[in-house]
């Protein structure tokens, strides 16, 4: 169920019945020769399919998330942390208070990872209402997959290279990229950033076979469908 294809009589109707609404999170950010919007793309299409057989409405995707390490590469859109954490509150306590009580998060970007501690605080004053914030693609069943498919899997590579997160006319480099470690992304300002990583992927293939990225895919759908199914 997508929200934005639903009315208001519906939704209320849908309170009646139930009270959980799923909340995907995403970001605008360089991803090599992907979409700009790749994270929240990943993130939508995901809660939307989890979602469908259970009748679970889901939100608009936020399109917006932390990552000001990327601001070097054009079209990357940041939001400060109190930014988001306020925008988050608000939207929660606006359906909080329409009747919305199991909330989950279904995040699509790791830098928004950080926001879920202070998010949490939120939850734990109303004592009425849960949430869980699930990274769609390091859930331990979807990452497995992903490693026993390819163990070189990092931003802006292969394993975000999706049918419907490419560009089309936009051809993919042959070959793999080196790995870059984490540790040497440290204390880097965005111009670094750049000078360093170049086209922005962080390592690996820059594509594999559709057929196995659907097989990852069927796996985070499942794994995204049972954590909203037991909330």
């Amino acid at each position: 169920m997508n929200l934005r294809e639903m009315n208001w009589m519906q939704v209320e109707a849908y309170l009646k019945e139930d009270d959980r609404i799923v909340i995907p999170l995403g970001s605008t950010e360089q991803h090599a020769y992907l979409s700009l919007f790749t994270d929240a793309i990943l993130a939508e299409r995901v809660a939307l399919d989890a979602c469908e057989p259970l009748g679970v409405p889901v939100c608009p995707v936020l399109p917006y998330g932390m990552t000001p390490r990327f601001l070097a590469y054009p079209g990357t859109i940041s939001l400060r942390s109190e930014t988001y954490l306020a925008l988050l509150e608000d939207l929660v306590a606006s359906l909080h208070g329409q009747g919305f009580r199991r909330f989950v998060f279904v995040n699509g970007h790791g830098g928004n990872t950080p926001i879920w501690p202070a998010l949490s605080v939120w939850f734990e004053k109303h004592t009425d209402s849960t949430g869980i914030f699930h990274d769609w693609w390091r859930s331990a069943k979807t990452w497995r997959i992903v490693t026993e498919t390819d163990p070189v899997a990092t931003h802006a590579s292969w394993m975000e290279n999706f049918p419907w997160t490419r560009l089309t006319g936009i051809a993919q480099p042959e070959g793999a990229k080196p790995a870059i470690m984490p540790e040497q992304l440290h204390d880097l300002t965005p111009d670094m950033m750049r000078s360093y990583l170049g086209d922005g992927n962080f390592g690996g293939r820059y594509e594999r076979a559709d057929v196995e990225m659907h097989a990852i895919w069927a796996v985070a759908v499942e794994e995204t469908q049972r954590i909203v199914a037991a909330i």
